[in-house]
């Protein structure tokens, strides 16, 4: 049973105890607005969810509610293996970016994380250092992708 499915019983939960009533009002989503705007928001959020999973459970034998993401093929340039999702994390890009988005994103972390704009701090310079190295190899293995 995962964390969400244990969370939306909680709350079911939670919600049964104050009667019928507020939990049907609850999952309609006719529940009355508050002053606080994140607070409307998390509850549309969590309704949405709610409803997606009665949705779900109802179409599918598994209850699963996420998709797995796709099989890399090795054969397919387009879909890049599973092992570079952490190197365009790195980049702060979409896993699958294409070349010219990270190639923005790689010389806007450089510019940031130069060793040689730290040049005043000796341990701001071997930090610089090594967050530039890691860089530097994230954007190294996903060219090498890129070019076999």
């Amino acid at each position: 049973m995962g964390i969400f499915d244990r969370l939306g019983k909680v709350i079911n939960s939670y919600l049964n105890d104050f009667g019928e009533q507020t939990s049907q009002s609850f999952r309609s989503g006719s529940r009355s607005s508050s002053n606080d705007p994140d607070l409307d928001a998390a509850y549309d959020e969590l309704n949405d969810f709610l409803n997606q999973k009665e949705t779900q459970s109802k179409s599918k034998s598994d209850n699963r509610y996420w998709q797995e993401p796709p099989r890399s093929d090795p054969k397919d340039k387009s879909i890049p293996p599973e092992e570079l999702r952490a190197d365009f994390e790195c980049l702060g890009v979409p896993f699958g970016a294409d070349k010219e988005t990270c190639k923005a994103a790689y010389k806007n972390l450089l510019k940031i994380h130069h060793p040689d704009r730290h040049a005043g701090h000796e341990g701001n310079i071997k930090k610089a250092t090594a967050k530039s190295a890691i860089i530097n190899a994230a954007w190294d293995r996903i060219e090498k992708w890129r070019n076999e």
